[in-house]
């Protein structure tokens, strides 16, 4: 056998070594992606596990699924209607062009705080009591501000009124403490309208809206 058709038998196998190192390439970086996949997947597990772990007793988990289906049994009831009742205020709210600015937030927040000061507390500290967060505090801000201003017109209490109110009562008010005595009495009277009226007007919205509800609690 000449050298020429040594070489012309060799080709074959050079290309076919040379197809099984690529498609051996190919291979390698398929498993190292889906190996790296899967370090990223169990860090991302790890890293965020709050997301579906609540805790651990011995090593063994309790899903916050667990969790939120045993809330739902418990409230789920009573918290989904005060989220219909937030929506159906905010969208009244935008429909009337009502804006709560972030001044008028941080303004109630600063008088929060002041009231928690002087009962010897922090707003941080109260907030964590109540198992609130601080943007928990600012929506509840926001919706209340929101109900104010949609009833602006119907809330208002008059002196007439405060003066009725002690009289019916038969408030006896200490002298030299009447004008905040009165100013307490005419707060008070402007919360109890504020929320008659508020529990009206969601009623009403209640009437008007299509709400389809696809949990039974």
């Amino acid at each position: 056998m000449d050298s020429d058709t040594v070489q012309e038998s060799s080709l074959p196998i050079k290309e076919h070594s040379q197809k099984y190192t690529q498609r051996s390439i190919r291979i390698s970086m398929k498993t190292a992606i889906i190996i790296a996949v899967i370090i990223a997947i169990g860090v991302l597990a790890y890293v965020y596990k709050g997301i579906f772990i609540a805790a651990t007793v011995n090593g063994s988990p309790i899903l916050r699924l667990a969790v939120i289906q045993k809330l739902e049994k418990t409230s789920g009831k009573g918290l989904l209607d005060s989220l219909i009742n937030e929506k159906l205020i905010q969208n009244e709210a935008r429909a009337k062009n009502i804006i709560v600015s972030d001044d008028e937030i941080n303004d109630q927040i600063k008088a929060i705080e002041s009231q928690v000061a002087m009962q010897g507390n922090t707003l941080d500290a109260a907030l964590a009591a109540e198992g609130m967060s601080m943007d928990d505090l600012k929506k509840q801000i926001m919706f209340q501000k929101e109900i104010e201003k949609l009833l602006a017109d119907t809330i208002n209490v008059t002196d007439e009124e405060v003066l009725q109110y002690i009289e019916d009562n038969k408030i006896q008010i200490p002298q030299g403490q009447e004008a905040e005595l009165t100013g307490q009495i005419k707060s008070e009277m402007r919360n109890q309208k504020l929320n008659t009226e508020a529990q009206a007007l969601i009623t009403n919205l209640k009437s008007k809206a299509k709400i389809q509800r696809f949990v039974d609690y």
